[in-house]
Formats: structure tokens, sequence, C-alpha cells
């Protein structure tokens, strides 16, 4: 007998030689998954200490061994209360002991034994048991069972494959009834839970009946499985058929001297659309059009038009390519390496990402970056698709306006093609590829239907999945395409096809912001660009902060880009005609490269004046200052309006006036001003439309300035929108209006005090310049912005 292996199968084997089993107790071997059964030869591994020494210690003294299952497979040190209580007596033919120092028992399972208690003290698990003798005796009812289970199992194993034929000579000669019952359980596939209660029953009329419903079970699915396997053998045959017919055919055409160009056209077509994986309306459809393209003609118009739209769909990823998984830390760093700021927005990228992770097959949203031209729209879709490992696409949607851009041709049509997404998908490659819908907010509508409209389709994760092509005839699934769409305003896109998309606002970057990223990327961007080392050419960083102050104005980076790539060119002129080896481009150079600066602070613009107020605007391209300028005339109590105001800005120049007047006596106004006079307002810019309700603030500071002879603090902007009330209410884009007055070099700003919550959106470098102060009222506003002392009247009046 081999000796056991291991520390602990050693102290048990020195523990069961010690101790003495009484003759009338039986060694018990748990098992986790096995149930043998009288009669059946199986093999058993036993791999715990306490099971291999108690199959050595009945081996060493030729004694039976009790097969018991346990109750949960994945207890590794059962007790006796987790074991049933039926087990199955019997003899160990063999023990085997592998080279991997596995050890295995042959069982020859002899008779059914109810266990009755388990003796304590042993290094193994030994009980007293009763033996369960088998039920002699026969009826009319057994018999009939016998004929019926044996009639299962013989059909059963004539249904496996590759059944060996010892089996079912095994139940053809079987005889007992309780055998029988025995055999087919011990071969049947289910559970062992089931197989245990089999070997629990000892009725031999409710064994069979049981091992009968199990078999019927097992005879359906065998069943089905055949008869899908030989559906399936059909079809290959006859394809295989078809193809051995095909090559015949070629073979007599050659006998007989016929051209087989079309024939061997045809049969690549066929080969390809076989590889395509199509499902089966798209198969069905491309085989028709192939049984119609073989009959035509070479010469016929329609023949090129059927062979465009086959290659149409064989070319096209029908199959969806194995995924990646993706990696949110490799996606954090794609990000950070691609783009310098834009935190939110790359958090809720990463969240996205997340998502996508632990739910791939979910219905994830469409994202839809919202912002001014040259912030980062269309790379971070790049990004995206860098950290997803998949394949971008972009499809422009700028000035389109008809809906067969998006939905494709009729093929009735010469020229027709499928729409923009289709070829998108067909660029890509990839089913689940990354696809950028450029300007969504540009798409016009013609007498040719409206494009946005067909786009309901394409962003609706309920409909997207059979959306149908006009060209193509055939559903094609876009679920798993991750659409991003790109916009620089959401005011022209309709209200549901807004109603799709999440939308991710991208605001302007702040000066030190655009900063940074000339440094990391412009420059050695276009030094690349221009044919250029990065020994050969540099930028100092306050020659790129005076490109960004005096000749850049914009909410993004691209007109930045464009002077760089100017301020490059001429170091490349030098470099290339040998006049220097290396170019350093300091301030004092900027104006003989790019002339003289274009834009100057608004600094220079204030004047202390009473009358004046300093506002905050947003403008698409980012943040600006604004001076509302106000003056009275003698006239008779009119309003004055010029500077191309909006309706909503001049409805608040009213408000302000009226507020004016209503609190005149508290405001130290003499109200008989208002009827001498003529109040004028304006605002300078006067060729760019102003619009909206936030400069109300500054509107009323202005007015009261006026009527005051009370300068404003040159060192103070404000914005906010007021009520006939006095209060101050919130406005929109708070973070681009704070940047542009730390750019101007104001010192504080007057702000609603209900947009405290934009507060953290609100730059670092912007915050630590500049004093907040937060209006409730717009008394508030004349506390803090008016300076105490009073200016001589003025001449007017």
């Amino acid at each position: 007998m081999p000796p056991a292996n291991g520390p602990a199968a050693s102290a048990a084997n020195q523990d069961a030689n010690q101790v003495r089993i009484p003759d009338d107790a039986l060694i018990i071997l748990p098992v986790r998954n096995i149930v043998l059964f009288p009669g059946v030869v199986a093999p058993i591994t036993v791999g715990r200490p306490k099971s291999i020494a108690a199959a050595q210690q009945a081996l060493r003294d030729q004694r039976p061994i009790g097969i018991l299952l346990q109750r949960n497979p994945d207890t590794d040190d059962p007790t006796a209360d987790d074991l049933y209580r039926v087990c199955t007596i019997a003899n160990i033919v063999r023990y085997v002991t592998a080279p991997d120092d596995t050890h295995h028992v042959i069982c020859q399972g002899v008779r059914r034994a109810r266990i009755l208690d388990f003796l304590p003290g042993t290094p193994f698990m030994v009980a007293r048991f009763l033996q369960i003798p088998e039920p002699a005796g026969t009826s009319p009812e057994i018999e009939a069972r016998f004929l019926n289970l044996q009639r299962q199992a013989i059909e059963a194993v004539q249904l496996l494959p590759q059944a060996p034929p010892e089996l079912l000579a095994a139940f053809q000669s079987t005889t007992s009834p309780g055998a029988l019952a025995d055999l087919a359980t011990s071969y049947m596939d289910i559970k062992p839970q089931d197989k245990q209660e089999v070997l629990e029953t000892v009725d031999l009329s409710k064994r069979m009946e049981r091992v009968s419903a199990h078999l019927a079970e097992r005879l359906e699915v065998l069943r089905i499985t055949n008869e899908i396997g030989q559906k399936t053998k059909a079809a290959f045959d006859e394809r295989q058929r078809e193809a051995i017919l095909r090559e015949q055919m070629a073979t007599i055409r050659r006998q007989l001297g016929e051209g087989d160009s079309k024939t061997a056209e045809v049969a690549e077509l066929t080969e390809a659309i076989a590889k395509a994986k199509m499902p089966p309306e798209a198969e069905n459809q491309a085989r028709n059009e192939l049984r119609r393209y073989e009959r035509m003609p070479e010469a016929a118009a329609e023949a090129g038009m059927v062979r465009s739209y086959l290659d149409w769909l064989i070319e096209l990823p029908w199959a969806l390519p194995e995924e990646k998984p993706i990696d949110i830390a490799e996606a954090r760093r794609i990000l950070d390496e691609d783009h310098f700021g834009l935190e939110k927005i790359k958090t809720r990228i990463i969240e996205y990402l997340a998502v996508r992770k632990l739910a791939p097959h979910g219905k994830a949203p469409i994202l839809c970056f919202v912002g001014p031209p040259g912030v980062g729209k269309t790379s971070l879709g790049q990004s995206i698709a860098r950290a997803m490992s998949r394949p971008f696409v972009r499809v422009s949607l700028g000035g389109v306006h008809d809906e067969a851009e998006i939905r494709g041709h009729r093929r009735t049509y010469i020229g027709a093609l499928p729409g923009n997404i289709i070829q998108g998908i067909k660029k890509a490659g990839a089913r689940n590829c990354i696809m950028m819908l450029d300007e969504i907010d540009k798409m016009g509508r013609g007498i040719q239907g409206d494009p946005s409209a067909a786009m309901l389709e394409v962003l609706d994760p309920e409909q997207n999945a059979t959306f149908r092509d006009n060209y193509l005839g055939v559903p094609f699934d876009l679920s798993r395409v991750v659409f991003i769409a790109t916009a620089n305003m959401l005011d022209t896109i309709p209200g549901p096809l807004l109603d799709r998309m999440e939308i991710i606002s991208l605001a302007g970057y702040t000066e030190e912001e655009k900063l940074e990223i000339a440094k990391r990327y412009l420059v050695r961007r276009q030094v690349e660009a221009n044919g250029l080392k990065a020994d050969q050419a540099e930028i100092d960083p306050d020659a790129l902060r005076q490109i960004i102050k005096g000749y850049t104005r914009e909410a993004g980076v691209r007109w930045l880009e464009r002077e760089i790539g100017r301020a490059l060119r001429y170091a490349a002129v030098q470099i290339a005609e040998g006049s220097t080896q290396k170019v350093s481009i300091t301030p004092k150079d900027l104006t003989a490269i790019l002339g003289a600066p274009r834009f100057e602070g608004e600094i220079a613009l204030r004047t202390s004046i009473p009358g004046v107020a300093t506002g905050l605007a947003w403008t698409p391209v980012g943040g600006d200052i604004l001076f509302i300028e106000a003056t009275r005339v003698p006239g008779r109590g009119g309003l004055i309006l010029t500077g191309q105001l909006g309706d909503v800005m001049r409805e608040s120049v009213q408000a302000a006036l009226t507020l004016v007047k209503s609190r005149a006596p508290q405001l130290g106004i003499d109200p008989s001003l208002f009827e001498k006079s003529d109040i004028h307002v304006h605002v300078p810019a006067g060729a760019t439309p102003k619009d909206g309700p936030s400069a109300g603030v500054a509107m009323f500071t202005a007015l009261v300035s006026l009527l005051t002879n009370r300068t404003v603090r040159n060192d103070t902007a404000m914005t906010g929108e007021i009520s006939l009330r006095g209060l101050v209410l919130p406005v929109g884009g708070i973070k681009e209006k704070v940047v542009a007055a730390a750019a101007a070099g104001l010192t504080r700003v007057m702000l609603p005090a209900r947009n405290r919550r934009d507060f953290d959106d609100i730059p670092k470098s912007a915050r630590d310049k500049l004093e907040f102060i937060w209006l409730e009222q717009v008394d508030e506003a004349i506390a803090n912005a008016l300076s105490e002392t009073t200016q001589p009247a003025a001449a007017a009046e």
C-alpha cells in the first residue's frame, strides 16, 4: 500500500494505528459531489488528510467503507451534521497514488446502509450503521415500471453521442428492478442531491417512479439537442452539396471553353457573404441580391448598382469584435496627458467609463460636449476612444439639411449611398466604435426633410438597435456604438433631440490655463509642424503670456496656436537662412514678429466720473468687461438707449430707472430731476449686439452714480439681474465673468448671493486676485460700489 503524503496524513495514520475500530462499526469516507450506488464501480478522488487516512485504514484492515455525501460541497472539514444519513457500503477494489501525489480509490458499491451514530475519539469518521436490505418480490406494477424504465434508459443511451456499447449492454441485461434504477441514476446527469434522494428511497415502486421522472426530463433535453444537431448537419450538407455542384458546373464550363469570370466573381461574393457574419435578415437579402446579380448580363445597367450594394453589405462590420476591458487608471492618465485643466469634465468622463466597464451591455447616456470653439471638445472624444481601445470616427453634421445624409438614399436613385452614420461605421471598421457627431447644433432643415428628426432614432437607445438605413434596407444594430456629440450652443438644438443627450459644458480657458496649454502642447506641436527641433527654437513664458493678452481674445486656444505658429515660422526663416543656430523669442521681439498688439487692456478705458459703472458680460468666446455709461441732458423725463441693446437689456435699463425713481428719497435724489432731464444710457462697442438681464446691477449703479454725483470705484466690476423690489437675482457665466475681471486688473467683484454655488468653479488663480462681495439687495451694491465723496454738479443741470 502506498504511504500517504504530507505531515497531516502521516499524523492521521499514526493515530489510526493506535485506535481500534469496533467490528460492528463502519469507516466513513465523506464525498462532495459523488453518490455511489450498490452494484456500481466508480473512482473517487480523496484529498483531505482524514479521508486519505480512512481509505488506507480500510484497505489495511480489509474492511468495507461507507461512501457518504456531504450536504454542502464547500465544507472542507464536515461534521456529523454536515452529512446525510444514508450511505453505500463499498469495497475498495484498488488504491492508486498518481505521480502528482493525488490519491484515488476505486470502489464497488455493495448495499445501502443507514447511519445510526458516529463514534467519538477517532482520527477519521467512524459510525455505527444499519444495513438496508434490497426489497424482494415482484408485482405487475413493478414489472411494468421496470420495462418502462429499461426502455427509457436504452433510448437515452442511443441518443448520447459516442456512448460506449457496454453501457447499452448493461441496461439490456439487467433483470433486477432495483439494480436498473440504481444503474440508471448513477449515469444520469442530475444533481447529487437528487441522486441522494434516489439512494434514500428504499421502496422499489417509488424509486423507479422517481428515476423515471428524472430520466424523462433528460430524454426531452437529449431529443431537442439531437434535433438541433440534425438540422445543423442538414444545413451543412446542403451547403456542401451546393459547393460541389458549383465546382462541377465550373469544371464543365472550363471544358466547354466558356469564360468563368462571372462564376468566379459570384463564388467570391458567396464566400464573402458567408464570412461577413450578417444577421439572418441581412444575409437573406444579400443572397437574394446575389442570385439576381448572377442572372444579370454583365452589360446590364443595374448590375453595377447591385454589385455596389453587395459590396456595402459585405464590407460593413456586422459582427461585434472582442472588447478589451477598460482600464480606469490608464484612462485617467490618457485624459491628463491629452488635456490640461477641465477637472470636472475629466471626472464625468471617468464616471462614464467606470459605468461602461461595470455594465458593458447597459444603455449608456449620449454625451454632448457644449462649449466655445477651440476648447478641446473633439480631442476629448479622441481621448475617450484611446481609453476604451476602440476606433474613432468623426461625422461632421455642420450644414447638413437633408434627411438622406443621415438615413441614406434609396437605391432607386443613381449614385445612391448610405447615410453618414453607416458610412462612418464602415470607415471605423467596427460596430462598437466611438462616433463623434461634430457640430450637432448646426444642422439645418430644408425641403428634403429634417435631419435632426432622423437623429432621434440614431441617439435613442430604445430604437437604434434596429436602425434602418434607406440604402441598406435591412436593420443595422447601433446599440454598441458610443455616440459623443459636440455643439457650440444649445439654442438651435431641437428639444426632443436635446432630451436624448447628457449635456457637459466646457467653459473657456483662463489666462493661466492657456499659458500651461501653450507650454505643454502648443509650442511643441508647432515646433514639429514647422520643421524645427526642440533645441532650435523656444518661446519665453513671458512672451507666451504677452501673446495671450495682446494678440488673442478667445475662449479656446486655436488662435493662440496660430500666433505661436507665426512666431516659430519667423524662427524657421532665421535658421533656414543660416543666420543663427537657435532662436529664443522674448516679449520685446513680438512687435517685430507679430506686429503691434491688437487688444488693449480695459483698464485704460476707465474713467472716474459719475454715471460710469463696470459690468461683466458672457460671450461665446469667454467673459468680458463692459462699461455702462449714463448721462443726463435737459429734457422732459425721457430715456434714450444706445449701443445696439437687445429687448431684454432695454427692459433691464427701464427696470433699473423705475427702481431708482421709487427709491429717490432714500438715495438723496431730487425727484424733480426726472421731470427736467432726459437720461441717456449707452453701452460702448456699439457694433456688437448685446442682450440679457445680467447688467441690471451695473445699470442701477450707473444711474444712482449719475443722479447723486458719486463716482463708482474704478477697481470694482459687478453683475446680476435686479427686480423691482430691489432684489439681486442670480445669473449665468460666473466663471467666465470673474476670470475676465481678474484679467482686466480689477480687484473687487460684486456678484449675486445666490451665485455662491458657482464659487468653486472659479479658478483659484482668479479667486486669489479678487475680493468677492455677495449681494442680496441693490442697496448693498450702492454701499460697496459708490465713493463717499460727491463730485461737483454737472453743467447740464
